[in-house]
């Protein structure tokens, strides 16, 4: 596959970047969290939760929309997919040990969205280890390239 059909505007994780801001700023300002997530998780670390999904969506929408560099938006878009597998993975382990089987289905779900999130992340790597190769390679080759 090229490297070009990679690096695309891919709609679901458009989407779920622009849905995670949406609820980690609503659970804030409205001061409400599920109730799995307040069972399984301190204070200190629900705030943190909610900051997560704020700042996933909002830095994977700024990479989406980077003006600049291939690489630089692939690595502002890897920082915000990383977040959001770290928060819904969170989601997951409190959904599980508080809910256990009544939340089988949410569970999976969630999990799903990290598992993408995590997948997405490998796929990002592998590009930008690509585009590298491309860069070393170009650069050997051009005669206004580095002198070994």
């Amino acid at each position: 596959m090229r490297i070009l059909d990679q690096t695309r505007i891919r709609p679901y994780e458009t989407v779920v970047l622009l849905v995670a801001p949406v609820c980690g700023a609503l659970m804030m300002a409205l001061d409400v969290r599920p109730p799995s997530v307040e069972q399984a998780m301190p204070d200190l670390v629900q705030t943190g939760w909610e900051f997560g999904l704020l700042v996933a969506g909002l830095t994977g929408l700024l990479g989406i929309v980077w003006p600049g560099q291939c690489a630089t938006r692939l690595g502002i878009e890897l920082a915000a997919v990383l977040i959001l597998a770290t928060v819904t993975g969170m989601y997951v382990v409190a959904l599980s040990t508080t809910a256990g089987t009544q939340a089988i289905a949410a569970t999976l779900f969630i999990a799903a969205v990290a598992i993408g999130s995590v997948w997405r992340s490998v796929e990002i790597v592998l590009i930008l280890r690509r585009l590298s190769e491309i860069g070393r390679e170009v650069e050997r080759e051009s005669p206004f390239g580095r002198t070994p």
